[in-house]
C-alpha cells in the first residue's frame, strides 16, 4: 500500500514551505524516519523524515517550489514496488537561466532585470506582468511561491495570480499586493513597454559586456535578506562599544574547563556573555522590551538568541527563559542548539520567541561588529574578537585579554546614557564575574 509524504506544518503560524532539496530519487529504498527531504520556512531550516519505509515511487514537488501546509509532496510505496513508467525523476526546478546578451555577457534572471536588485524593489500594488515572452515555469514559480491566503483572494475575485508582479522577493505577490490590486482593478497594469519599476536613483546591478555570473539567491538569503531591511527601515539602530578585560573569565575558564568537559559540554567564552547579559537585561528591563504602536511591551521572560552561522546564511536558535539556568545549564543549551542549527534539526518554536540576541563575529577575527537589530526585538549585543592587547594596569603596562561588545540598540525606545548604563553593568559582571556563578 502506498504512502503519501505530506508538507508538514512546521509551527502554529507557518501556511507553507518551499522544497530545498531532495535527500532522496524516484526508485529509492528509503526507510522509516530517514531524511527525505529538505524544507525552508519563514521560521527555520529543517530535513523531514520518511513517513514509512519502502521505495520512492513519485515526487510531485520540484526542488525550488513553494506549496501549502499538508500538500502532497511524495508518494511511497511498498518495498520492491516499482516507479510507474514513465515517472520523471527529475527533481528541481528550471532556475532562471543566465541568458547571453547580445554582447555574449550574462544577462540576469528574467524576473529581476538588470535594473531591479531583487533586495530592492520599489513598494507598490501588484501590477499586470509586463513581459508577455516570460517562461511559463517562471510565472508557475510565481503563483507558487504565493501564500494560501492571496491565492484564496485571488480567487474569490477571479484573479490570475501568473500575470502579476509583486513586491516580493523574485516577484512574490504578497497579500498587501493582492489586495491593492483588487482595490484599484486591472486599470493599473503596466503596458507592455515599461520597464520593470525599481529604487528611484538606483544603478543596475551589472552593464552590458561585464564578466559576471547571475546565480539564484537561496530560500534562506532572501529570507534573511528581506528580515534585515525591514529592520533597517524599522528601528533607528544606533551603537555603543565598550572595552572589557576578560581576565577573570579566562581565569575561570581554564580553572573549569575539565569540570565541564566531564559533564558532556564545553565552557565557552559565550556561556560567560550569555550569564552575564541576561543577568543584566533582568537589571534594565528596557533592553527586553518591543514597541507596538505608542505602547512599550516589557517581556519577564528573558528568551536569549544566539547567533549561529551555517554554510547557507544565519540562524538563531532560542534559549528560553535564560535566565533561570545555571552556567552548566546555558552551556548545554548552547552547545545544543548550535549542533542542531548546524544539521537542520532544529523546531520552529526553538528560532521564535527570542527576547535578545548575541551575536559573535568575533568568532572570524572580527574585532567588533555592528549587528542589525532582530525583529520586533530593540537591541543585540556584538562580541568582538578576545586578543591579548597591551592596558594600562594600575599605571602600569600589562598584557592582558581584551574584548569589544557592542550594543545596538533602538533609538526610538533606548537613549544613549541607557545603553552606556547597560554596558557598564555587563563589563562590571564579566570583570568581575563570581567563581560561584560557574
Amino acid at each position: 500500500m502506498s504512502t503519501n509524504v505530506m508538507m508538514p506544518q512546521m509551527g502554529e503560524s507557518i501556511a507553507e514551505g518551499t522544497i530545498v532539496r531532495w535527500i532522496k530519487k524516484v526508485g529509492d529504498p528509503i526507510d522509516k524516519d530517514e531524511p527525505l527531504f529538505e524544507i525552508s520556512t519563514d521560521k527555520v531550516d529543517a530535513e523531514i523524515p520518511s513517513p514509512g519505509a519502502g521505495v520512492i515511487l513519485e515526487i510531485k514537488v520540484k526542488e525550488g517550489e513553494t506549496v501549502p501546509v499538508n500538500s502532497v509532496v511524495a508518494v511511497i510505496g511498498g518495498a520492491g514496488e516499482k516507479p510507474a513508467a514513465g515517472a520523471a525523476p527529475a527533481v528541481t526546478a528550471p532556475p532562471p537561466t543566465a541568458s547571453s546578451a547580445p554582447d555574449g555577457s550574462a544577462a540576469p534572471p528574467p524576473d529581476a532585470g538588470p535594473s531591479e536588485p531583487m533586495a530592492a524593489r520599489t513598494p507598490g500594488p501588484a501590477v499586470a506582468s509586463a513581459a508577455p515572452s516570460e517562461p511559463q515555469t517562471l510565472a508557475e514559480l510565481r503563483r507558487q511561491r504565493s501564500s494560501p491566503v492571496v491565492r484564496k483572494i485571488a480567487k474569490e475575485h477571479g484573479i490570475d495570480i501568473t500575470e502579476l508582479n509583486g513586491t516580493g522577493i523574485s516577484g512574490r505577490v504578497t497579500k498587501k499586493d493582492i489586495l491593492a490590486y483588487v482595490e484599484s482593478g486591472p486599470a493599473t497594469a503596466r503596458s507592455p513597454q515599461a520597464p520593470p519599476a525599481r529604487p528611484f536613483g538606483a544603478p543596475p546591478a551589472f552593464k552590458p559586456g561585464e564578466d559576471v555570473r547571475v546565480e539564484k539567491m537561496s530560500v534562506m538569503r532572501k529570507k534573511i535578506a528581506d528580515h534585515m531591511v525591514m529592520s533597517v527601515h524599522t528601528s533607528a539602530h544606533v551603537y555603543s562599544a565598550y572595552e572589557v578585560d576578560f581576565s577573570q573569565v579566562e581565569k575561570l575558564r581554564k580553572a573549569k574547563k575539565a569540570e565541564y568537559e566531564a559533564a558532556g559540554t564545553k565552557l565557552t567564552y559565550t556561556a560567560f556573555i550569555a550569564k552575564a547579559t541576561v543577568d543584566t537585561i533582568r537589571q534594565f528591563p528596557f533592553s527586553n522590551a518591543s514597541l507596538d504602536g505608542d505602547n512599550v511591551v516589557y517581556k519577564r521572560d528573558i528568551n536569549l538568541g544566539i547567533a549561529v552561522a551555517l554554510e547557507s546564511g544565519l540562524i538563531v536558535p532560542v534559549i528560553r527563559n535564560a535566565d533561570e539556568r545555571s552556567m552548566l545549564g546555558l552551556c548545554r543549551a548552547i552547545q545544543d542548539l548550535a549542533h542542531r542549527a548546524r544539521t537542520k534539526q532544529l523546531k520552529p518554536e526553538e528560532v521564535q520567541g527570542g527576547t535578545f540576541t548575541i551575536t559573535n563575529p568575533g568568532i572570524f577575527g572580527a574585532v567588533f561588529g555592528l549587528p542589525i537589530i532582530s525583529q520586533p526585538q530593540v537591541a543585540i549585543l556584538g562580541v568582538g574578537s578576545v586578543d591579548k592587547r597591551v592596558v594600562v594596569v594600575d599605571d602600569m603596562i600589562a598584557i592582558h585579554p581584551m574584548c569589544y561588545l557592542t550594543l545596538g540598540f533602538d533609538h526610538r525606545l533606548i537613549d544613549g546614557a541607557d545603553a552606556g548604563r547597560f554596558l557598564q553593568a555587563l563589563k562590571d559582571r564579566l570583570q568581575g564575574f563570581d567563581e560561584s556563578w560557574v
